[in-house]
């Protein structure tokens, strides 16, 4: 039987311990403000990033991202996954996504997605959009690279993930980190595609200077 209802867009978003926690924090608020469910996996070197960068008490995991999403939680837009739960919704194809973001990304994971080596959550979820020819959007934050780096990330744009380095522009004027984080949590949200107001275009003059 086909159903008529069209259900709410899922997302899967990924943290890792890739310096910059601050631009997946900033990705789900998006998200959600854009009406998608988020689907969360954090690896452990993620949540200690989230502990040394946004000051986050990760003891208790849930009740931080309550505390960060309150209405998300309350109308449960937002899932966390623990990293280790290998048999998650989101490790099977079966289960409807629209696609995965890793916002930050390390090396560390690019390269085990890059070689196929699907031991926890996190790169299992990368595997299934793979596989399943769905959206990959990854973000890697590292500097400087070496060529396994850029080895890696030439397979994965090969086989169709999007490389979005996390590499803010300048054009436009920003005048705080705050600009910037939306500059690149932008980029992202143009591949999707969802409508946003993140930054401001080239020719578009409507902010002014």
């Amino acid at each position: 039987m086909v159903t008529e209802t069209k259900p709410r867009k899922r997302w899967v978003v990924g943290i890792t311990g890739a310096s910059g926690s601050v631009y997946g924090i900033r990705l789900i608020r998006s998200l959600l403000d854009c009406g998608v469910d988020v689907h969360l996996v954090v690896t452990e070197a993620g949540w200690r990033v989230l502990k040394e960068e946004q000051g986050w008490d990760t003891t208790k995991r849930q009740a931080a991202l309550a505390a960060h999403f309150p209405e998300a939680a309350e109308s449960r837009a937002l899932t966390l996954h623990p990293n280790a739960d290998i048999g998650a919704s989101i490790a099977s194809g079966s289960f409807r996504v629209e696609g995965m973001i890793i916002m930050p990304c390390s090396m560390g994971t690019l390269a085990s997605i890059a070689h196929g080596i699907s031991d926890d959550l996190m790169t299992r979820a990368a595997d299934v959009m793979l596989k399943e020819s769905r959206k990959l959007l990854i973000v890697p934050r590292e500097t400087p690279l070496h060529a396994i780096h850029l080895e890696n990330m030439l397979t994965l744009a090969k086989l169709g993930a999007k490389i979005i380095p996390a590499m803010p522009a300048f054009y436009y004027g920003p005048q705080s980190m705050d600009e910037m984080v939306n500059f690149m949590v932008g980029k992202v949200l143009d591949q999707i595609p969802l409508e946003h107001e993140l930054y401001r275009r080239w020719g578009d003059d409507r902010h002014g200077d």
